[in-house]
């Protein structure tokens, strides 16, 4: 199945080009864009379907690669912190001539997106967060962990990449998965790669070797800092957002208003409908 149509467009921020995916068209002059964040394991093909729906209530969404994932570039200078992340945000509202958003975020680009609306707090009208909690639970970091450590340099073919990801070699040309994975890959002597720089990689590496994982920023206090109101859409089947951090997440700021689908950590591939009803159930009463 042919994915929704929709335009393309590249941002300079500092020292990376990003690359976004936009869709729809102005609608009232009033109704406020959407601004999708994707997460560390994924890139803004994933979010393709979910924009476009989004689009349908008559505003324009626009999704975008992280800096060193997907079709944008990668940073010269490892600039990777939660603050370059989310000035490359505002570099996209920027180029796009946008003075709010309702700005959502998967996963990493939670973190990312709640780090934009706390610094930004006349920039982002709401704040919608997917599957995100300032603490992973432990099940679902050690999966991420492994997984993000073990990526080879090279993957010889389409199919091995399949293999690694837990998905059969034997998908057929047209499978939707098998098209996300050649979506994901980059072409390069050998094989192919992984459109993801491989900093992160090595940060995860550090981690298994005990050399890593400490510090970073209080995420849960930036969580307080949020002025806007904010949406915290949970999976029951999440192994990175714990249930018993519901009640912390929900007290951490109050703005916040939490809702739970029934979907795994991938909202957006596991339960779509589910979280574009309460995505626009949430945006409705507002601009």
């Amino acid at each position: 199945m042919a994915l929704p149509a929709h335009e393309t467009g590249k941002v300079r921020s500092g020292d990376v080009e990003l690359f976004y995916r936009k869709f729809g068209r102005p609608g009232a002059p009033d109704a406020v864009p959407v601004l999708i964040v994707h997460g560390l394991s994924y890139f803004s093909y994933d979010w393709i379907p979910v924009a476009s729906r989004l689009a349908e209530a008559g505003r324009e969404v626009v999704a975008m690669d992280m800096r060193g994932f997907g079709d944008s570039t990668w940073s010269p200078s490892e600039a990777y912190g939660a603050g370059d992340f989310a000035d490359d945000i505002v570099a996209v509202m920027d180029a796009l001539g946008w003075e709010k958003i309702h700005l959502m975020g998967h996963s990493m680009g939670g973190r990312n997106s709640t780090w934009c609306a706390a610094t930004h707090p006349d920039r982002i009208e709401t704040l919608i967060l997917c599957d995100y909690s300032p603490q992973n639970a432990p099940a679902g970091s050690q999966r991420v962990t492994r997984t993000v450590a073990g990526v080879p340099d090279v993957f010889p073919t389409v199919d091995d990449a399949l293999g690694y990801f837990g998905k059969p070699r034997t998908l057929a040309a047209d499978d939707p998965y098998r098209k996300r994975m050649e979506a994901y890959l980059k072409p390069v002597e050998g094989g192919f790669i992984i459109k993801r720089d491989p900093w992160h990689r090595a940060r995860f590496r550090a981690v298994l070797e005990g050399k890593g994982g400490g510090g970073g920023p209080d995420m849960w206090a930036k969580l307080g800092e949020v002025q806007c109101p904010t949406l915290v859409i949970r999976g029951t089947r999440s192994d990175m957002f714990a249930a018993e951090n519901v009640e912390r997440v929900k007290g951490a700021n109050p703005n916040i208003f939490l809702v739970e689908i029934d979907a795994g950590h991938d909202l957006s591939g596991d339960a779509p409908d589910a979280l574009i009803a309460e995505t626009n159930r949430f945006l409705g009463g507002r601009k």
